[in-house]
């Protein structure tokens, strides 16, 4: 075996390694990146469902296109695997009243 054969034969395993590397690391950069996405939405979707709580729950009642939304929220914010904190503002705001108390 010539030596141009052994550093060809010792070459390619370095640049599997090195390949191997390079996108174990990618992986492990778009990982933190999807991480930090999911936690980003979830604290905005967190943020817009205690601010529709404040909002509504001032003027006693919550009509059904603000409901409809409250529900979409707190839907996808389940669906990013939350712990349920916001479980509990769901309920208090589905049992708010469609319509004001006057009309």
């Amino acid at each position: 075996m010539t030596t141009y054969q052994i550093l060809s034969l010792l070459g390619f395993p370095t640049v599997l390694f090195t390949l191997y590397g390079y996108f174990w690391k990618s992986l492990k950069k778009l990982k933190l990146t999807n991480d930090a996405v999911r936690l980003g939405v979830q604290a905005l979707l967190r943020s817009e469902m205690i601010r529709e709580w404040n909002k509504y729950s001032e003027l006693g009642y919550a009509p059904i296109y603000a409901r409809e939304n409250f529900e979409n929220c707190w839907k996808q914010y389940h669906s990013l695997g939350v712990d349920g904190v916001m479980d509990d503002v769901y309920k208090k705001f589905m049992s708010l009243p469609i319509k004001r108390k006057d009309d």
